[in-house]
């Protein structure tokens, strides 16, 4: 079979394999080729049963597009009128599937019912971010970035909480006490920059109070935070320059911005989870490859393991 992905996300997928069952997939608006490719392929190696939501006449054709029409799935022919979403919502809260995965809807239809406290998807103590895993080229191990879809600009209190769902989605990786950066255009606070400020805040209230299993710096700019040349250069004295774990950026555009910029133009290989919910939520970007839609299956999967 052929492998899809860098080794470095064995850990990821050999985890996944161990669920009892296969996971049934509710994936929202299921006409899209990458999304289900990737579905399938989660049931080809064992942890995925794809349940399709949508409308059928858009999904079948595809299905036959792709050569997937003979596979084993579920498909629940879905009106234009019926929210998706919601419909595969109601499926995981009645148990008749255990991961929530996006398809074809756009970021915002598929996050409001996801957000509506009436799901009851919501832990009190948590808001809901979305970490980013990377293996980039040039870069020796994984990288989280968070947060790309949810938090616009982040307060101080959210940013702490996005710390702590990228540990948790670290751990998901194999990463215990992972290093973790909080990004920022200088590496001395300036009242000038908000997050620069903030940044060295986190830091020192980590300090006397651990926000998370990590070991946590900032502000740092990014080539400090990927690169021991770079630091040696600046004089920045940190032993964890070139060997972090994950970034917390400022604000959602950063966050998405790089992500996208390290995706396409150095052939990063990643996946996607929302973390801080109490079900498995896959997300991947519509234009993603089945890859990426296959990881963050993987991941959900091993969610699923530990709620």
């Amino acid at each position: 079979m052929e492998k899809w992905y860098h080794e470095c996300f064995d850990y990821v997928v050999d985890n996944a394999m161990k669920v009892k069952k296969p996971c049934r997939i509710a994936i929202a608006g299921a006409d899209n080729e990458n999304i289900l490719l990737g579905a399938f392929h989660a049931q080809e190696v064992g942890f995925g049963t794809p349940v399709l939501i949508g409308q059928a006449y858009k999904i079948k054709p595809l299905l036959e597009r792709l050569g997937l029409e003979g596979q084993k799935y579920t498909l629940y022919d879905v009106p234009a009128t019926t929210n998706c979403v919601q419909y595969a919502i109601d499926m995981v809260k009645s148990g008749n599937a255990e991961i929530l995965m996006r398809g074809n809807t756009e970021t915002r239809d598929f996050l409001l019912p996801i957000l509506n406290k009436s799901n009851h998807l919501l832990l009190s103590d948590k808001i809901l971010t979305h970490v980013v895993i990377l293996k980039m080229p040039n870069v020796e191990k994984p990288m989280a970035i968070s947060d790309v879809t949810i938090c616009p600009t982040p307060s101080l209190e959210q940013k702490k909480k996005i710390i702590q769902n990228m540990v948790r989605a670290l751990r998901i990786a194999g990463k215990e006490n992972p290093n973790i950066a909080i990004l920022s255009l200088v590496e001395t606070p300036s009242f000038h920059m908000r997050d620069s400020v903030e940044a060295a805040t986190l830091v020192m209230e980590h300090e006397e109070e651990p926000i998370s299993s990590c070991n946590l710096v900032g502000p740092i700019p990014y080539d400090l935070i990927v690169s021991k040349e770079a630091a040696r250069l600046k004089n920045y004295d940190c032993p964890y320059c070139g060997e972090f774990d994950g970034i917390v950026v400022p604000d959602l555009m950063t966050g998405n911005v790089m992500v996208k910029i390290l995706e396409r133009d150095t052939g990063s290989s990643h996946f996607g989870v929302i973390m801080g919910a109490n079900i498995p939520i896959a997300i991947t970007s519509r234009s993603g490859s089945p890859q990426e839609a296959f990881l963050s299956l993987a991941a959900a999967a091993v969610m699923s393991l530990r709620m």
